[in-house]
């Protein structure tokens, strides 16, 4: 047993590292929503073995980034728009119930670290990429689920799929980040440090409103458009 456990270490990296290879594939839009995916194909895409892709795919498809069906394969998820409103509405309950739990206990390490965040937020809001400025604003929304110290409620908010969500409705023609987006973080802020709960879920809940509104802008527009 003991040899099989220490033989399992270097696989295991490879395991990981070949999923988190593939997540981020799937989350920068590598695969349109309802592709299908070969074994073939990732491994020479990932440079792994069969059997490490086949554990990938099944620990995707446990958490929702794609779907398997018995002969149809594995595919990349499509997420119809009352579910995608679904998950964006339970991310606003769930965010905003950890901003409320962070403000009671996050560290003032936490808080200079959050600070550090949107100062550099604001720096790369408009000279930097947009990938930069999208790393940043994870890093922002993951320091606070971590500072508040309430495991169950961030599983249950990394098990929405949120990203695959803005990946798939997310409206291109717009400028990202949002204007207000900037001074939202800084509200968020302000309210962690101050340590008042009801302000920090509020400034949380308005914030992360903001996706479901504009799904549900993009969804009226285009009942609006008149057909050709």
């Amino acid at each position: 047993m003991g040899q099989d456990s220490a033989g399992a270490s270097p696989m295991s990296s490879r395991s990981s590292q070949a999923y988190e290879d593939l997540r981020d594939l799937l989350l920068a839009g590598r695969f349109p929503p309802n592709t299908r995916l070969t074994e073939a194909e990732l491994t020479d895409m990932l440079e792994v073995s069969r059997g490490t892709v086949r554990a990938v795919l099944v620990r995707l498809v446990q958490e929702g980034y794609l779907t398997s069906e018995p002969n149809v394969g594995v595919r990349t998820r499509f997420i119809s728009i009352p579910e995608a409103l679904a998950i964006l509405e339970a991310r606003e309950t769930l965010e905003s119930a950890l901003a409320e739990k962070a403000a009671e206990r996050a560290t003032d390490e936490e808080l200079d670290e959050l600070v550090e965040v949107c100062d550099e937020m604001s720096a790369s809001e408009y000279v930097e990429s947009e990938a930069v400025y999208s790393r940043l604003n994870r890093r922002f929304h993951q320091l606070i689920r971590d500072s508040a110290r309430q495991p169950i409620l961030t599983t249950f908010a990394d098990s929405l799929v949120y990203p695959l969500v803005m990946r798939q409705y997310r409206d291109l023609t717009h400028t990202s980040p949002r204007q207000m987006a900037r001074i939202e973080h800084r509200a968020i802020l302000s309210a962690l440090q101050t340590r008042n709960t009801d302000a920090a879920a509020a400034a949380m809940r308005h914030h992360t409103a903001s996706a479901r509104r504009s799904l549900l802008k993009s969804v009226q527009s285009d009942r609006d458009d008149p057909v050709e």
